[in-house]
């Protein structure tokens, strides 16, 4: 049996199935042809994550180089190190030594915000991630909102900014101007959506299922062939509006209900890999601290962010599911890194 590089989304699947059912490593690799080394890789880096990446010498920047580049942190408060570099011409540099220089004339600052996780949420976290060890996750509809504002989520926007310098102030409008609620799902390799909900709706029950009639329902998945329809499984967080009595109970006359209807655990927006695509979006639609002067602006901006992701970054996304059930097993329901 050949060694190769890389395994494919398909053999991680079957590899995290045939640890559901108590194979070895060696077993496994027998039964997809492939060097038990591969395979126990594989292993070990999804339950431990991924080594530290050896430091590499830097790549020397001149005193000219360096003095341009110090302008331009000045000159562009809150821009990211790739547009800073791009601005004076200077291509071909890695992001870690770009950081590594602007450490030392600048600082940038990031904030992480997760809700607590208590004893109960990590029990049930572990018990999802168990009940799911099996399931094909090609075949799940990841869904969520993001709402959008014209500002900008509120210190959200983060870049350098040179040492002795402020941050800019931007502009400031009540409730950030106003945003745009917008809705999408991932499967596989394929982007549902993003759909707008109309503005000033506030999602109910009753208005989040009209909504999911109108978009979801309407303008994709009635095309969708009726083998697709038998084996979708359609994943929702539990946000009042989805987990109502009354959702459940209409999606369940649509054909989603039971093993059709994924359960999802409290506090557990790192397991929903579409928060990935949030994160892509944001950050192309506020890069360089960008604002809108209206909700039809913002919402173009979705939408022509949307359309850059390709099938391929989403495919990684929904294929990156089963290395996030075992990191969760694996810490004991503890947060996993997204």
């Amino acid at each position: 049996m050949g060694q190769k590089k890389d395994l494919t989304g398909s053999e991680k699947s079957k590899i995290v199935r045939y640890l559901a059912e108590a194979c070895s490593s060696l077993k496994i690799a027998k039964l997809l042809k492939r060097d038990h080394r591969t395979i126990k890789r594989f292993i070990q880096n999804s339950q431990q994550g991924r080594k530290k990446r050896v430091e590499k010498p830097r790549r020397k920047i001149t005193a000219h180089e360096l003095r341009k580049v110090k302008r331009a942190a000045a000159k562009m408060p809150l821009a990211t190190s790739l547009a800073i570099f791009q601005s004076c011409n200077i291509t071909g540099v890695p992001k870690s030594t770009r950081c590594a220089i602007l450490r030392d004339m600048a600082k940038v600052r990031k904030a992480e915000r997760r809700p607590p996780l208590n004893k109960t949420h990590k029990l049930k976290r572990q018990d999802w991630a168990k009940k799911y060890l099996k399931t094909d996750f090609s075949k799940v509809l990841w869904t969520d909102e993001m709402r959008v504002s014209l500002d900008g989520p509120d210190g959200w926007a983060r870049g350098w900014i040179g040492k002795g310098q402020r941050a800019p102030v931007p502009l400031r409008r009540q409730q950030g101007g106003g945003g745009v609620l917008v809705w999408a799902g991932i499967i596989k390799g394929e982007l549902v959506g993003p759909f707008r909900v109309e503005d000033g709706v506030k999602l109910n029950s009753q208005s989040y299922c009209k909504f999911l009639e109108d978009t979801f329902f309407k303008q994709w998945y009635r095309k969708k062939s009726a083998s697709f329809k038998k084996n979708m499984i359609f994943m929702q967080d539990n946000a009042p509006s989805h987990a109502s009595k009354y959702s459940t109970a209409w999606l369940a006359r649509k054909g989603l209900k039971e093993e059709k209807l994924m359960t999802w655990p409290p506090c557990s927006p790192d397991l929903n890999p579409i928060e990935n695509l949030w994160s892509i979006i944001k950050c192309e639609i506020y890069k360089e601290g960008k604002q809108y002067t209206s909700l039809n602006s913002v919402w173009e901006a979705v939408v022509a962010a949307a359309r850059n992701v390709d099938g391929e970054q989403i495919k990684t996304l929904t294929e990156s599911m089963d290395g996030r059930l075992l990191s969760v097993l694996a810490k004991k329901g503890g947060y996993i890194g997204r």
